[in-house]
């Protein structure tokens, strides 16, 4: 029996649909699928729904939604919220894409809307299954403790401010690590900055319990803001003090603070929205979804997974980020340490973005394909309410609503630079506490390495998070 898939440059006599997928052209005559849509197999049914995908987007950029409206209709046959991992990332990015559309009538896209509820305590239990399941929090924590706990080598007085306080599992670390000093524990106080009293209230009262049990003088500081309207005031840094700061997956949304220009414009039209020519679908059999698309994109599309070309410094500079930089580097912290997302999510178009997220959300869900089973509700809830809102913010929003502005190490690393901090190059022992909690996962998929004193954390090859350190310099 012939084999689907050829090595390039063969042929094959059997007649394989990819054959006929660069020669379709979507067009609003085509009525209902072609019935072999259903027959597709996996690799096959992945590398229609990117050119789906890739198709509608051009679309949607261009403003022609009769036939954007044409391929959703495609993919929605194919994909699947249930699937295989690209089922389930087509249908993610086909509801942003659908969203984008609805946006240019704002009642419609209100009242569709106007019902929906969000309740902090799922979205709190679905956070925490991500912390659970996936390592890259963990190993965050741990590297930005091990930070904290040498800069605070002999303090008496430490004040940790939390920029997202919704985890207590860093700082129930960091009582034991503390509590084990030869010189005993110091005074502890953490102030943690959250939008939600009840998340502040759960985070004291463990933090208190773990305090009283380990017998360290400790003190919890709750302040109920969002990052933006954070008043520097309420931090009450006191005299004696030794400060550190911690940044989790939160500065990047300080960038849509000043971005008014691109609110105005049209939700359908983007800075150089012309349409991109479309790749070759390749017959190449692919392990995982990254190959997959590290092989269909590199037909046709010049956007790099690692460009930093897409929104330039010059371009993402925010006064708002800037200001907040510029209170933290006044309050003269010993050390700050800031995760980010390592991901060019930021560009100014939304086929920069699409192809770029398309590549960094390819390796989250192949996170979650490696770890928990396809019907699990858990990983259901986190692909939908955590990653599919990611990806339609992404996507779908422009302007201050545009939140999810994920850059990478070397853009923060400018930033900070230029804001007057030095790098603290990550520890050798904090990266080998990391490395062994990655090994105790038992999937090699996991992968760290230093760059410039800092950590990437990967799936496969592609970064995923950051981990970086930070001093005033004088």
């Amino acid at each position: 029996m012939t084999p689907m898939f050829q090595d390039e440059g063969s042929s094959s006599a059997t007649s394989s649909p990819l054959q006929f997928f660069s020669m379709m052209s979507l067009s609003p005559s085509l009525g209902s699928p072609y019935p072999w849509l259903k027959e597709l197999k996996s690799e096959e049914r992945g590398l229609y729904l990117i050119h789906l995908l890739l198709t509608c987007a051009n679309h949607v950029a261009t403003g022609s939604l009769e036939n954007a409206n044409v391929a959703l209709e495609q993919i929605s046959q194919l994909a699947s919220a249930d699937g295989d991992t690209m089922q389930r990332i087509a249908a993610y990015f086909t509801e942003a894409l659908a969203d984008r559309i609805l946006k240019a009538w704002p009642g419609l896209h209100r009242a569709l809307n106007s019902t929906k509820i969000s309740l902090v305590s799922e979205e709190f239990l679905v956070r925490k299954v991500f912390f659970e399941m996936l390592p890259f929090l963990k190993v965050a924590f741990v590297l930005a403790n091990q930070a904290i706990t040498e800069a605070m080598e002999g303090e008496k007085m430490v004040h940790v401010i939390d920029l997202n306080a919704a985890e207590p599992a860093q700082w129930i670390a960091l009582l034991q690590v503390l509590s084990a000093r030869p010189e005993g524990p110091p005074h502890l106080r953490i102030t943690g900055v959250h939008q939600q009293k009840e998340v502040l209230d759960q985070m004291a009262h463990r933090l208190t319990e773990e305090a009283e049990k380990l017998d360290i003088p400790f003190q919890f500081c709750p302040i109920v803001s969002k990052l933006e309207n954070l008043d520097m005031e309420k931090l009450r840094i006191k005299t004696g003090e030794a400060l550190a700061i911690s940044s989790v997956l939160q500065l990047h949304s300080l960038l849509a603070s000043d971005d008014e220009l691109l609110k105005k414009k049209s939700p359908l039209a983007s800075k150089s929205s012309s349409g991109i020519p479309l790749p070759r679908v390749l017959q190449m059999n692919q392990g995982t979804l990254g190959e997959l698309l590290e092989k269909e994109m590199g037909n046709g599309y010049s956007a790099s997974p690692d460009s930093t070309s897409s929104s330039p410094l010059s371009l993402t500079a925010s006064m708002k980020l800037d200001s907040f930089l510029n209170a933290f580097w006044s309050l003269t912290p010993k050390v700050m340490v800031i995760t980010e997302q390592d991901s060019n999510h930021n560009g100014s178009t939304l086929m920069e973005r699409l192809l770029e997220a398309l590549y960094s959300y390819a390796a989250l869900f192949d996170c979650l394909e490696s770890t928990m089973s396809r019907n699990s509700i858990e990983r259901l809830k986190v692909e939908k309410m955590l990653f599919g809102e990611e990806i339609k913010n992404i996507i779908a929003c422009e302007g201050c609503e545009r939140k999810e502005r994920h850059e990478k190490l070397e853009k923060w690393i400018q930033r900070l630079d230029l804001a007057g901090f030095g790098n603290v190059p990550l520890s050798y022992y904090g990266m080998l506490q990391a490395k062994r909690l990655l090994q105790g996962y038992g999937c090699d998929g996991y992968r760290m390495r230093e760059e410039n004193g800092c950590v990437l954390i990967s799936w496969q090859d592609r970064p995923l998070f950051s981990v970086s350190a930070w001093r005033c310099r004088k």
